[in-house]
């Protein structure tokens, strides 16, 4: 197992680089086919990018394809602080580029059944502001050299069964999960007060190893017309001494946050339907996703809530070439705490606006794709998430921490504001044998 996990993490530092994402902590497609056209991809075939999204549709492949390219992902993240007297002075995540590879093969092996393997970078996230620490001449701290990674990684090899106008795909699903928390804190003696020292609170990086399934499946209406559902199954994942350790600065037996929070960490489950509709040149596609944050292991217990995801995407099929665009909506997941009253609200709240700000709700996708030779084609595909701002109420802790700095009881009324933008640019090669 020993000798397992260490290839795996040898691969996740090939694939999946500290993968940020967009629906929650995943990414809205894999591939720069399914990218460019919303990260639709339930109904509509993209070849060896299929693998992922519903391992059904591989069923309509044709001889051999390998698929490999490349993410240069560009988040842009700040934060204005939590004991920040200026209030909006924001201060920019370094975290703010990643490369995510990823790399999937398609192969005929009878007139009905077809074999694949995909392995990606899926999901993921992560801050870094290690450069702002904490104050001990105003006792205030910002982004107390907060820094967050959770990257996730799946193998995937799927085999599909399929008939004239139907075909059904089963993959297990083999996933390796990495996630790291750390930041520094005000040190605070026996009698409750600063001691006018910092320490540092982390564990160093855990990783688990899971396994779960997919299912898919295709009908084919008529010639034109396809529609197609999958199921992705929870994956659980535990971080040992992450949260936990991430989360027993902020335990007061005195209040509601009494126990600190849980390691496990649930990769959560996806139900997905799609359609797709061609006329001659043109072909329509459109998703509906629904992912299961709000029955996830420590999602659920953050405030998570189930996200439903709409994607829409338009591909124009030329002679020798390809062009698409595609829209994706899905709300921020993360419901705000009440933390005007509840110290574990504020507490969840701070952890969810500055560790795992997965708040990014609206993306316009396009692209195209170029065959090189009859064999050899190259696509494309930027992604362009718009800004969102997203303030929390943090009362609650910044009024605990005041009280230790004065020495009495405070009321420290304050808020948490994050602003996150995004922007992607795919490349791939497909090759045809």
């Amino acid at each position: 197992m020993k000798k397992t996990k260490l290839a795996l993490a040898i691969s996740t530092a090939v694939f999946a680089s500290s993968a940020m994402a967009t629906n929650g902590t995943n990414m809205t497609g894999v591939g720069a086919q399914s990218s460019a056209m919303g990260g639709t991809g339930v109904a509509a075939y993209y070849g060896a990018e299929n693998v992922v999204v519903n391992p059904g549709m591989i069923g309509k492949s044709t001889g051999t394809e390998f698929s490999f390219g490349g993410t240069l992902f560009k988040p842009d993240v700040s934060n204005d602080g939590i004991l920040d007297a200026n209030g909006q002075s924001f201060e920019k995540s370094s975290a703010d580029t990643f490369v995510i590879p990823s790399v999937s093969l398609t192969s005929r092996i009878s007139d009905s059944l077809t074999f694949g393997i995909g392995m990606y970078g899926t999901s993921g996230m992560g801050v870094d502001y290690s450069n702002n620490a904490f104050d001990m001449a105003t006792g205030k701290f910002d982004q107390f050299e907060a820094q967050s990674n959770l990257q996730i990684m799946r193998f995937v090899p799927t085999l599909a069964y399929n008939e004239a106008n139907f075909g059904i795909g089963f993959s297990p699903v083999i996933q390796y999960g990495a996630l790291d928390i750390n930041y520094t804190m005000p040190e605070i003696s026996a009698g409750g007060a600063f001691t006018g020292n910092s320490k540092s609170v982390g564990k160093g990086m855990a990783s688990d190893l899971g396994m779960g399934y997919s299912i898919g499946g295709y009908f084919d209406v008529s010639e034109d017309l396809t529609i197609a559902a999958s199921y992705t199954s929870a994956i659980d994942m535990k971080y040992d001494g992450q949260l936990s350790t991430a989360s027993t600065s902020f335990v007061n037996p005195a209040t509601d946050f009494t126990e600190p929070f849980g390691d496990h960490l649930e990769q959560p489950a996806e139900l997905k339907a799609g359609i797709a509709y061609k006329m001659n040149n043109i072909t329509l596609t459109g998703d509906f996703k629904q992912i299961k944050w709000g029955d996830a292991k420590g999602y659920k217990d953050f405030g998570w809530e189930d996200q439903n995801v709409f994607s829409i995407g338009a591909k124009y099929q030329g002679n020798g070439f390809w062009l698409g665009a595609g829209y994706n909506k899905a709300d921020n997941p993360i419901k705000e705490q009440a933390a005007m009253t509840s110290y574990a609200g504020g507490v969840k709240n701070m952890f969810n606006n500055v560790f795992f700000p997965a708040t990014t709700e609206q993306h316009f996708s396009f692209g195209g794709g170029y065959n090189l030779t009859k064999n050899v084609a190259i696509d494309a595909a930027v992604v362009i998430v718009p800004e969102v701002k997203t303030t929390v109420d943090m009362t609650s802790v910044t009024s605990a921490f005041a009280s230790i700095q004065a020495g009495s009881p405070t009321y420290a009324p304050s808020d948490n504001t994050t602003k996150h933008s995004q922007t992607a640019y795919t490349v791939s090669v497909r090759y045809n044998f």
